[in-house]
């Protein structure tokens, strides 16, 4: 079994400031989080929010089982955001920044362009858990600032860390992968998003991680790509 890199017994809040522990304060980070999608979703007026939708949202039914990943996204963070701070700092700083700017560009597209989708069925085609656990998301999450979606965006930053990250087996990222999909599906089935807020949130992700990796990790291999591929066309 790993040994933590940091013995969280000895933390104080009085030692935060200590290199072993200020990584922590990138967690306080979440306040601010809270706080800007509180004043986004309650101040700016559903009338003012422009609706996004597109053909595809017509053709994909309504399924309460997708719940169940859409639910499951706050536990991936968790999760992987409690792991790298046992075991790998770095990661745990860079998943936290990517974050940091995912959120930082999303609230500001929602001010700039708010934005609103019309998908929710009036009446859910079925009586059960399920269902009564999308009516308590739709009652505290509301319809607006949707474009682009931060549940595609955070877990397409969670897989980036988790595929760059040594010492796991590829069994773990290989269903890493396959959860970050269907989340990514599941807030379509939900209708909680429109496929426009999914793909929106892809750019936001390239521009984030051109920010953490683009010159560390991206251009190394890509230089490698390129003299392999101009190897076997000599």
């Amino acid at each position: 079994m790993k040994k933590p890199v940091v013995d969280y017994r000895e933390f104080r809040l009085s030692r935060i400031n200590e290199p072993r522990f200020s990584h922590l304060k990138l967690l306080l980070g979440w306040l601010v989080y809270f706080g800007l999608y509180f004043l986004t979703e309650n101040l700016i007026p559903i009338e003012k929010c422009h609706p996004i939708w597109c053909p595809l949202d017509d053709l994909i039914p309504f399924n309460e089982y997708f719940i169940i990943p859409y639910f499951g996204w706050y536990l991936l963070i968790v999760v992987s955001l409690g792991y790298f701070a046992l075991y790998n700092i770095d990661s745990f700083r860079k998943l936290s920044i990517f974050i940091m700017i995912t959120q930082a560009v999303a609230m500001a597209v929602y001010i700039i362009y708010p934005s609103r989708q019309d998908l929710r069925p009036e009446v859910f085609p079925r009586e059960n858990i399920l269902t009564q656990l999308i009516a308590f998301l739709y009652a505290f999450d509301t319809n607006t600032g949707v474009c682009p979606s931060l549940h595609v965006g955070y877990s397409l930053g969670i897989l980036s860390v988790w595929l760059k990250e040594k010492g796991v087996s590829r069994w773990w990222k290989a269903f890493v992968l396959a959860d970050v999909l269907v989340i990514c599906l599941s807030i379509s089935f939900v209708k909680q998003h429109s496929v426009v807020d999914a793909f929106a949130a892809i750019p936001m992700c390239l521009f984030a991680e051109i920010v953490l990796y683009g010159k560390s990790w991206w251009l190394p291999r890509l230089r490698k790509w390129f003299r392999v591929r101009s190897a076997e066309n000599a």
